[in-house]
């Protein structure tokens, strides 16, 4: 077995007197494929800087073979220094290696990066395509890389993808980005509560599967543990006063159980999230039709019609500068189409999370950001919660209650900006990227928070994982105007739009006698016709809504008596329950009834 390119030997770190870790070994062979997990605050980014070389542990060492090249892109590079992209990447290369200019200038045009182009007032997604065209071009035999996605839009993702996969050096890689992490890892470093595991067999795809039965098995040991202290107890206590002079040693043990006890650090409690309910919007949210936007010259959305109801989730994805953003504030209402309509319905309660955070202000303090000056009590489901408890639930300690939220790492800016934007009653929720440097335990409870949300959602994201896991639709942006809509989530536009695609090539090549143009491919294909079964439920839809709709307004009135309660606790809340049902019930035949009404209208055309 060959010595391993970097190894890390019983290294430990820690802050203000806080180990984060302790005893950690680790080596990096070559041709490894790791993937770096564990919560925010863990630190990860601690311990790939000490492998990087850019931080001294407290203790331990840290080993390099000779002549081995190790390169590190932080969560949050700069580009600082250099005049030009140009300049910038090829600061990074090496000059014993052959055809290294020529290989920086194809990286950077293969990210769409000037080489001319100023680093002065570089965006996110810019400076990070520098970093990484810098990186790769130099070819490290030793990749660290921490989020290298953020900011990153699913082209250049998928590029890097494809890129490291063939990449030759050893790679070690932080991400939140499941579906990067299960394609490029062949095994795991899991550090948790100042502990190093690791799963040399297995990559990312492996990891819930293996976390867990870890934790089962230490929950198990610590159960034993804790039975054999109550035992030792026991005995202490009904034994003790006869053998007083006997048996030392085994109150020596039991004092020794309880020390190895409280020295075990108990697992960290996972975010509680809950998105406060605001007052239930009308059955239409937004309905878009044949909305065009342009800026000059470039035309951003060109004839894009869709129609939001209550309840739905849509994703929007595409590249960087495709007109995202833009899209979101056109449906929203926060700017007008150059042509078309976009109606909104009535009772909307919105609430927004931008990806810049620029609504935070740094000068505030954490618990200035989240209540009223003079106040300590945040409104979260109807309910005074005090702001110490309610940041708790977002996994932060109570001193950093009264920190300045300048101080805060991007983790914890995100996790702040939830805190607030869920605690807020809304109805329709839009959120810019907020995968954005949360651990994958918070992305599970952000995800399970949405999927309980009762509002309307619209979400934009290069999370490719999250959105098959949150959205019902997913509208396209391909950057060259045209937006289509997909129903499902990422991987189902994938399939969709291979389908669509195979149907626009046959149509080509059907037409290449007459040289007639064909029509682009659409995102689903349109039925034949109702089935008869389809077409009674359809007419016998609108008595059952009505009828659904009349005991929803019969409940509510009885709620309505301001005396109900009163006189018949249980009754009243029964009646919530009931309500609550009857409301479900009436979405759910709405839904069926568009549905059929939608398919039988595509029928006819």
């Amino acid at each position: 077995m060959s010595a391993p390119l970097l190894s890390l030997q019983d290294v430990e770190a820690g802050f203000g007197g806080r180990p984060l870790f302790q005893g950690v070994d680790l080596s990096i062979g070559a041709g490894d494929r790791v993937c770096l997990v564990g919560r925010n605050g863990s630190g990860k980014s601690t311990l790939l800087k000490i492998a990087a070389g850019l931080l001294t542990p407290d203790a331990g060492t840290r080993i390099v073979q000779a002549r081995c090249h190790v390169a590190y892109v932080p969560q949050e590079p700069v580009v600082d220094g250099y005049d030009t992209i140009g300049d910038f990447v090829r600061a990074g290369l090496r000059p014993e290696h052959r055809d290294a200019l020529y290989r920086a200038d194809s990286v950077m045009g293969e990210l769409g990066l000037d080489p001319a182009q100023p680093t002065a007032n570089l965006s996110g997604g810019e400076t990070r395509r520098a970093v990484l065209a810098r990186t790769l071009a130099g070819e490290p035999d030793v990749l660290l890389l921490d989020e290298p996605t953020n900011h990153l839009d699913l082209p250049t993702i998928e590029w890097l993808e494809r890129r490291l996969g063939g990449f030759a050096g050893a790679l070690v890689v932080i991400s939140h980005d499941r579906t990067f992490l299960s394609r490029l890892t062949r095994s795991i470093l899991w550090l948790e509560r100042g502990v190093l595991r690791r799963n040399a067999n297995a990559g990312f795809a492996a990891f819930e599967a293996w976390s867990e039965a870890a934790l089962e098995e230490e929950a198990r040991n610590r159960a034993k543990l804790d039975k054999l202290i109550a035992q030792e107890t026991q005995w202490s206590r009904e034994g003790i006063s006869a053998r007083r002079t006997r048996n030392q040693g085994r109150l020596r043990r039991l004092q020794g159980l309880r020390a190895e006890r409280r020295d075990q650090v108990a697992l960290q409690g996972s975010v509680k999230l809950g998105a406060e309910r605001g007052e239930v919007s009308g059955r239409l949210v937004i309905e878009a039709h044949n909305i065009r936007k342009s800026f000059g010259d470039r035309v951003l959305l060109r004839d894009f019609s869709t129609t939001v109801l209550r309840g739905d989730r849509v994703g929007i994805i595409g590249p960087n500068g495709a007109g995202k953003s833009t899209l979101v504030r056109l449906l929203t209402g926060e700017i007008e189409p150059d042509a078309g309509t976009v109606k909104l319905g009535t009772r909307l309660t919105p609430v927004y999370l931008d990806q810049t955070r620029s609504s935070l202000d740094p000068t505030l303090t954490v618990w200035e950001t989240l209540v009223e000056k003079g106040t300590d009590h945040v409104l979260v489901h109807g309910q005074p919660r005090h702001v110490v408890g309610y940041l708790e639930d977002f996994l932060f300690a109570p001193h950093q209650a009264r920190s300045p939220v300048s101080s805060l790492s991007g983790g914890e800016r995100n996790r702040l900006l939830l805190a607030r934007a869920l605690a807020r009653p809304s109805n329709l929720l839009v959120l810019d990227e907020p995968t954005n440097d949360l651990d994958m335990d918070t992305l599970d409870v952000l995800q399970e928070t949405l999927a309980d949300y009762a509002g309307t959602l619209l979400l934009v994201s290069h999370d490719r994982d999250f959105l098959d896991r949150v959205v019902t639709s997913t509208i396209v942006l391909e950057g060259d105007g045209e937006a289509i809509e997909y129903a499902g989530g990422y991987q189902d536009y994938l399939t969709q739009k291979a389908y669509a695609d195979r149907e626009s090539a046959a149509a080509r090549s059907a037409s290449g006698a007459s040289g007639r143009a064909p029509v682009r491919g659409r995102a689903m294909r349109t039925a034949a016709k109702l089935s008869f079964q389809q077409q009674r439920e359809l007419e016998a839809l609108p008595a059952v809504m009505s009828a659904a709709a009349d005991e929803v307004d019969r409940l509510d009135a009885l709620l309505a008596d301001p005396d109900a309660y009163a006189r018949d606790p249980a009754a009243f809340n029964a009646g919530v329950v009931q309500v609550a049902a009857a409301r479900d019930a009436l979405a759910g035949f709405e839904e069926r009834w568009l549905e059929l009404e939608t398919l039988r209208e595509a029928t006819k055309g």
